[in-house]
Parts: structure tokens; sequence; C-alpha cells
């Protein structure tokens, strides 16, 4: 009954148990690697904030071809993440012209991004 009643907890190990040394002879234990950094309020806020200001952008300075290039390259608004050749494809465009189109865009955000900041 020992053994069974063992058996069951080889697979259970502490958080305080040490796991190796690191490159300073300092001991690691699974809670140092478990460790998660809270997120950082501010920086969420700020996230947000940019997120914000990069849609309101695209909405100002893009033609909708442009926008819908734009979501669909980066899954933006909901959309999953799409290569150059797949949108060429759908809209029935060349694989290039998507890529300059794609380029302009993101020049114009950038620029517009920019001058909003200063």
């Amino acid at each position: 009954m020992l053994f069974r009643s063992e058996k069951k907890r080889t697979k259970e190990s502490s958080l305080y148990e040490p796991l190796g040394t690191d490159s300073e002879g300092n001991s690691i234990r699974l809670l140092d690697i478990l460790e998660c950094e809270e997120e950082d309020i501010l920086e969420r806020v700020d996230l947000e904030e940019k997120t914000g200001k990069l849609y309101d952008l695209m909405r100002s300075l893009l033609s909708n071809r442009e926008r819908e290039i734009i979501c669909l390259r980066y899954g933006l608004l909901g959309t999953r993440e799409v290569t150059q050749r797949e949108i060429a494809d759908s809209m029935g465009i060349s694989r290039s012209y998507v890529s300059r189109l794609e380029k302009k865009a993101l020049k114009k955000l950038r620029a517009g991004f920019e001058g909003s900041e200063g």
C-alpha cells in the first residue's frame, strides 16, 4: 500500500525544490521559472490609446481598399492574417500591386502617427 500511495505522488514536485543553478551559482527553483510579472497598467493604457489612434488614422487617411489590405495583412478588426498572395487572389489584382498599396498605406499611417504625437 505504501508503494501505491507513493506512486500517486511521483509526478508531484515542490515549487521550492531546487532545479539547478544559474551561471552565478545561485539555485533556481521552479517558482522562479513560473513566476509571471504583472501587466503594467500604464503600458496597457498606452497601448489602448495608441491602438485607438491608429484606428482613427486608418479611417481618416486610408482609402477603403488600403484599409481592407492593412486589416487583412495584419489581422486587425477581427480578421485573420492573410498573405499578399491571398489578398491579390481575392481582390483580383496582382501581388505586387497589393505590396505597393500596403507600403503606401503604412507610409501614410506612419506620417499621420508621427504628426499627431509631435
